[in-house]
C-alpha cells in the first residue's frame, strides 16, 4: 500500500532480490475468489475487497466496513504486499502535471505520470525495468531492459494516481483518471501478457477492474509486428499507437533498431490490419528530431504512405536526453512538416509538451536518480 511522498522528497531502501510477491492484482476475479478460498475464507469476499481496491480506491482496511476485520487482515497479509515504494515526487504546470519516480522491490525504479487537462486526466504509465529496443534518443532505452513488470506493478501505478486525484492531492481538486496511455518506460508488446492483463483491470467492470472505458486505453509500441496482430485479436478496442520515427527503413534502422526485424512497410501494414479489426484509428508517434528526420522530403513520404488510412499523426518535439547531440526540431520545420502532412489529408497535432522542467521524457528521472 503506498502513499505518494511530498513533492521533492527523497526516499532509498537496499534493493531486495526476487520476483515480486503475488499480489490481489495479478489475478483476474476468478483467481482473486480461488485465492481467497485458499484462505479458508468465502470466496465472496475477493469481490468485497476488489470493489474497495479498484472501486472505491480504499487501500486502507480499516475503512473496509462490509469485510469483517479478521478477514481484512488475513487477505491484507497473504495479498496485497507493497509493490512501489515513492522516492520521488516533482510537479509542473501548477501542479496539474505530477511525475512520480517509484523504487520495485528488487531495486529498480520505474516512472508514472499523471496530466490533468480542462477535460481529462491521463496517466502514463510503465510497462517495464528499462526497456530493451535501444532506440538511441530516448533515456530508458539507453539504460537497457531489467525486467518486465508484473500486471500487480503495472495497475498499481495506475491506482496511485487515481488515489491522489480522488483525495484531492492533485491541483484542480478531486478528480478521476479518464485516460491511460502505455507510453512510459518499456516496450509494452514486449511484456505482452502482462500488459494485457493489466489493461482488464484497468478496464473491465467491477469487481474485476476499475471500468475505465477501452476507448481511453492507448498502447504504444515500436513495431512488434506479430504482437501487434495478437492486439487485434483480443476483441480489447484499445488505441494503437505506433511510435515510427522515420518513414524509410535506411533512417529508422537506425533511430529504432528493433526496425531491421520489422521494417516499416510490415509495421504499417500491421497497423493497418489492426484498424480494419477494431475499428479504431492508429495513432503515428513522430519524435521531430533537428536535422535528423524533420525533412520536407521526410514529411512527402510519410504522408505518401499513410493518405487514405484511418490514421492521426501525433508529431512529438524531442524532450533532448542530457549529453545529446540531438534536440527538437526548429520551429519552421516543425511548421513545414505539418503542412505537408495536411495538405496530404493526414491527420496531425502536435503534442503538448508537458513535463519539460522535470524531466518529463520517458526514462530521464529514473536516469537522473540512477
Amino acid at each position: 500500500m503506498s502513499t505518494p511522498p511530498v513533492p521533492g522528497e527523497l526516499v532509498l531502501e537496499a534493493p531486495r532480490r526476487g520476483r515480486p510477491a503475488r499480489h490481489l492484482m495479478d489475478l483476474d476475479a476468478a483467481g482473486r475468489r480461488a485465492a481467497v478460498t485458499e484462505l479458508g475464507l468465502p470466496g465472496f469476499r475477493a469481490d468485497q475487497v476488489s470493489r474497495q481496491w479498484l472501486t472505491r480506491l480504499s487501500d486502507d482496511p480499516e475503512q473496509w466496513t462490509d469485510v469483517p476485520a479478521a478477514a481484512r487482515q488475513t487477505i491484507v497479509d497473504a495479498l496485497l504486499p507493497t509493490l512501489l515504494t515513492p522516492i520521488k515526487v516533482i510537479a509542473c504546470d501548477e501542479g496539474q502535471t505530477v511525475k512520480s519516480l517509484w523504487r520495485l522491490h528488487d531495486g529498480s525504479l520505474i516512472e508514472s505520470v499523471l496530466m490533468r487537462y480542462p477535460d481529462r486526466v491521463t496517466m502514463c504509465i510503465s510497462s517495464q525495468a528499462g526497456c530493451g529496443m535501444n532506440c538511441p534518443f530516448c533515456a530508458t532505452g539507453q539504460g537497457g531492459l531489467q525486467r518486465n513488470l508484473s500486471t500487480a506493478e503495472i495497475v498499481e501505478q495506475v491506482l496511485a494516481g487515481a488515489r491522489a486525484l480522488e483525495r484531492d492531492q492533485i491541483a484542480g481538486g478531486p478528480g478521476r483518471v479518464s485516460n491511460i496511455v502505455f507510453m512510459g518506460m518499456g516496450e509494452p508488446l514486449a511484456n505482452y501478457g502482462s500488459v494485457i492483463e493489466s489493461i482488464h483491470r484497468i478496464n473491465d467492470p467491477a469487481p474485476g477492474g476499475m471500468g475505465i472505458g477501452a476507448r481511453g486505453i492507448t498502447v504504444s509500441t515500436v513495431g512488434l509486428v506479430p504482437r501487434i496482430r495478437d492486439l487485434a485479436n483480443e476483441g480489447i478496442p484499445v488505441t494503437l499507437a505506433v511510435s515510427l520515427h522515420a518513414p524509410d527503413d535506411e533512417l529508422r534502422d537506425t533511430l529504432v533498431p528493433i526496425n531491421t526485424r520489422y521494417p516499416v512497410e510490415e509495421v504499417l501494414d500491421a497497423a493497418w490490419e489492426y484498424a480494419d479489426r477494431t475499428h479504431r484509428r492508429v495513432s503515428i508517434e513522430y519524435a521531430l528530431i533537428k536535422g535528423v528526420n524533420d525533412q520536407a522530403f521526410r514529411a512527402e513520404r510519410l504522408a505518401r504512405m499513410l493518405e487514405g488510412e484511418l490514421v492521426h499523426v501525433n508529431l512529438i518535439p524531442l524532450n533532448p536526453t542530457p549529453g545529446s547531440a540531438w534536440t527538437a526540431s526548429l520551429p519552421r520545420d516543425e511548421a513545414a512538416f505539418v503542412r505537408i502532412l495536411r495538405n496530404r489529408g493526414v491527420q496531425v497535432t502536435v503534442r503538448d509538451t508537458r513535463g519539460r522542467e522535470i524531466d518529463g521524457a520517458c526514462g530521464q528521472l529514473a536516469a537522473t536518480q540512477a
